[in-house]
């Protein structure tokens, strides 16, 4: 039976960080989605308030009870929100897009050292 040499200690660390970069990359492509989604559901709601006339009345959801609100003042929070969401996803693309590159150097760097990755 021949057993496999264990890695150096650079390599080991090289692996854990590779791994740690590769679930960091999977939290922020989960997290984009999830703010992608919310932004889909602002949109739709704003798509609905532009249907509904200036005197009927609205109402916005706080915590399991919904409140009668000022449908302006509404649409400028969900515009507001948007605006949040819109700016969010675009860091949280930015902070993936590093990640990526990092994590694309690391597996290079373990390949020369001949670790499949």
């Amino acid at each position: 039976m021949s057993e496999e040499a264990p890695l150096p200690p650079k390599v080991q660390q090289r692996l854990l960080h590779f791994q740690q970069l590769y679930q960091q990359v999977q939290n922020l492509v989960a997290r984009k989605q999830q703010l992608k989604l919310e932004l889909m559901e602002v949109e739709n709601a704003l798509r609905e308030l532009e249907k509904v006339g200036e005197d009927t009345p609205v109402y916005k959801s706080v915590g399991a009870i919904l409140i009668r609100t000022d449908k302006a003042k509404l649409v400028q929070e969900l515009e507001d929100r948007k605006t949040f969401l819109n700016l969010r996803i675009e860091q949280v693309e930015r902070e993936e897009k590093r990640a990526r590159e990092l994590l694309e150097d690391v597996r290079a760097k373990l390949r020369k050292e001949g670790v499949m990755v």
